[in-house]
């Protein structure tokens, strides 16, 4: 089966939901490879055609947080000559809300200063996104930019999510915002 294959998709997207449902409540280290293809009603082979191991499907399963996070820091723009506004959009906030509803699961994942797998695409994903933005509107020096606004949304994500940062996601994003785009003018406009 090839990875377009919809029999595909709808088997990963039953084990990504197991996943999730078996996480409810417990941590990712208390749910075993067996209750989730149960939950799942597929087979255990069929469970690692797919996946190395639970953490590589839980990463799957989470990989909605990494788009839905830079959804959020994204959604301001309106167009080409949008100017990123003082106060946060309240798409950030939301999404805030919704990472801490599974912070057990996301903490599993996403280490105290952003290490992890789920940090590590998170960081991968939203220094490409940073980086194309700025080269396309032609800022200058796009890599160096692209990695301090990664690194340091990833890292304040982490340490919140694991208690380190206090705030809710109000308060967090509030304080989130004006660090995001003090990196983007620092060498060059935002």
């Amino acid at each position: 089966m090839s990875p377009q294959d919809p029999r595909t998709a709808r088997t990963k997207e039953r084990l990504r939901q197991s996943l999730l449902a078996e996480c409810t409540g417990r941590p990712l280290a208390a749910v075993s490879v067996s209750a989730v293809v149960r939950r799942a009603g597929v087979g255990r082979a069929t469970f690692y055609l797919h996946y190395e191991d639970l953490t590589a499907l839980a990463v799957d399963a989470c990989a909605d947080v990494v788009h839905a996070a830079i959804d959020a820091l994204h959604a301001w723009q309106t167009g080409p000559a949008a100017r990123a506004p003082a106060r946060p959009p309240a798409a950030l906030a939301e999404f805030l809300a919704g990472a801490a509803e599974r912070a057990p699961l996301y903490r599993t994942l996403l280490l105290a200063g952003g290490g992890g797998p789920l940090g590590d695409r998170l960081h991968r994903e939203l220094r490409a996104r940073a980086r194309a933005e700025r080269e396309a509107v032609g800022a200058p020096h796009a890599e160096v930019v692209a990695s301090a606004v990664a690194a340091t949304f990833t890292g304040v994500l982490a340490d919140w999510l694991h208690g380190e940062v206090p705030g809710d996601p109000v308060e967090l994003a509030e304080l989130l915002w004006p660090l995001i785009l003090a990196l983007h003018r620092a060498v060059g406009r935002a």
